[in-house]
């Protein structure tokens, strides 16, 4: 069974193919592996970051001093 990979492990796995994309010693068909490879991972990537800004809530102080959970919004809504 294949281990699932956390997100840091993924990132750092994106870097290390950017790194070697951007030297350009590698061979066309391990570019476009790697190219593939790196792809994969931004989407699990994307996907674990959207997961977890669904999750982001932000805490204000109502008007009895008691904490209040709300929706995190950012500057621009």
């Amino acid at each position: 069974m294949a281990k699932i990979k956390t997100f840091e492990e993924n990132m750092q796995r994106l870097e290390e193919i950017v790194d070697r994309l951007e030297k350009g010693d590698a061979q066309l068909g391990d570019s476009l592996a790697l190219f593939e490879e790196g792809t994969h991972l931004v989407a699990a990537c994307r996907k674990e970051l959207d997961k977890a800004e669904q999750q982001v809530v932000k805490l204000m102080k109502g008007s009895d001093g008691a904490p209040i959970e709300s929706d995190f919004l950012t500057e621009e809504e």
